[in-house]
């Protein structure tokens, strides 16, 4: 069980040393075309929560993350054991929320960079980083974990 920490841990390393590199090597507002234009490295800072929405709500955000990592950490030891689809997008979801905590402690702020476009909609999607892909692909995980859960209930009461 406790070897799914190190994917949270994993997650938070590579989130931290990404936005070091971002923020060591690019001015603020540089972006760099990787394939063009579909997607960029774009030097960006947001103060506010998913796709900067209440901005500058610092101490919102400490507590609902506490919070957060409280309740993924208690669902993982007493709800998701045996269950590594729920445990890995558990730890998933404790290493985005760790990532971009770390930021608001230290930075007041989280660095985001990756710039994607979606042009069969023609969308540019929010500017992201590494923890917020690691909440969104925990998120994933825990509902496909959730919908097998039902399904095999499903089956049981048949």
């Amino acid at each position: 069980m406790w070897k799914f920490y190190g994917l949270a841990a994993i997650v938070i390393a590579l989130d931290q040393w990404t936005k070091w590199l971002i923020v060591k090597n690019m001015e603020l507002g540089e972006r760099i075309p990787i394939l063009d234009p579909y997607f960029a490295l774009l030097s960006h800072r947001n103060r506010g929560a998913a796709w900067g929405m209440l901005q500058g709500q610092f101490g919102l955000f400490t507590i609902i993350t506490i919070i957060v990592i409280i309740g993924i950490i208690y669902y993982f030891h007493k709800e998701a054991k045996g269950k590594p689809i729920f445990q890995a997008g558990l730890m998933m979801l404790l290493g985005g929320a760790i990532g971009n905590f770390i930021d608001r402690l230290w930075r007041r702020e989280v660095v985001d960079f990756a710039d994607v476009l979606i042009p069969i909609i023609n969308y540019d999607f929010p500017i992201f980083n590494v923890a917020d892909a690691a909440l969104s692909i925990g998120v994933v995980m825990v509902i496909i974990f959730i919908l097998k859960e039902e399904r095999a209930e499903k089956k049981k009461v048949k």
